[in-house]
């Protein structure tokens, strides 16, 4: 009851900062853009054809601009999620791992700004996975490939889609967290939308469980493509616990900097800083 109310009063905080806000600023479009810089470390946005991440979720807060990175109007009860690396838009399924519930949504904003977070949720999302008091959780963030194609083609050439809420999504009333069960379905009309509006990829809010997951937190350092510089940059990290992992992707191994095991969110995030503060590029926050 208590994760209830808190994440209902991130809803109404969104809602009160969004209601005057002016006509949007055109249609959806597919967006990358280039790398930036937040809260000390560098994200690198690309067009993915896959991507599996584990690490630290956080739910949207009610100071977010009106509309979001690829020109949607922002919706704290939309089934939608920030990024700070995936195309925009896209699907993903996201995982809860410390209850296994899944649900997909509509990645459509840049965020979050906090160091060792992979993705920021609506606190409508936040809801249905059944996030702790405190708004951060382990999760699992994958990309559906095959429903972001058919979004690719939704958006076609030109103004083929309205701004959100989207055309065509089926929304259901929430049940209770963690519940798989929902209340009555509606249609959500899109406004203005013109005949020549393509459809919408269907999100229904339907959760999928399966068996919990958690798992401890590492600090990772990516990306070396000889053990030897994965080496040197361990050195630089003094009695911090480091190990040097292979990581097997694509044609290539290339090889992490491991620091953990840490069993809570303040450990690995003091971890993290003191990574950022020696001058180590690029740390994230994994579950193993």
């Amino acid at each position: 009851m208590i994760n209830r109310y808190i994440l209902g009063i991130f809803a109404v905080l969104s809602s009160c900062a969004h209601q005057n806000a002016g006509p949007p600023p055109g249609p959806v479009s597919f967006t990358i853009g280039n790398p930036y810089q937040a809260g000390g470390e560098w994200r690198y946005p690309r067009d993915y054809n896959d991507y599996d991440a584990t690490g630290l979720s956080t739910v949207i807060g009610g100071n977010t601009p009106a509309y979001t990175a690829d020109n949607e109007a922002y919706d704290p009860n939309a089934l939608a999620a920030a990024s700070p690396v995936l195309q925009l838009p896209c699907i993903v399924t996201i995982t809860n791992l410390v209850n296994g519930n899944s649900v997909d949504v509509r990645v459509n904003d840049r965020g979050p700004d906090i160091p060792g977070r992979i993705i920021a949720v609506t606190p409508r999302v936040a809801r249905l996975l059944n996030y702790p008091l405190g708004g951060v959780v382990e999760v699992e963030v994958k990309l559906n490939a095959t429903a972001t194609a058919a979004l690719d083609g939704a958006l076609g050439e030109g103004p083929k889609m309205t701004a959100a809420p989207e055309a065509g999504i089926t929304a259901q009333s929430l049940g209770p967290p963690g519940s798989a069960t929902a209340g009555n379905t509606q249609n959500l009309t899109p406004v203005a939308a013109s005949s020549a509006a393509a459809p919408a990829v269907q999100l229904t809010g339907q959760l999928t469980v399966s068996a919990p997951s958690p798992g401890p937190l590492f600090v990772q350092i990516p990306g070396f493509g000889r053990p030897w510089d994965a080496h040197q940059a361990m050195q630089r990290l003094g009695a911090m616990p480091a190990r040097i992992v292979p990581e097997f992707g694509g044609d290539r191994t290339l090889y992490a900097v491991n620091i953990g095991p840490y069993h809570s969110v303040e450990d690995a995030d003091a971890a993290l800083k003191q990574v950022l503060d020696l001058g180590i590029p690029d740390p994230e926050i994994i579950v193993r």
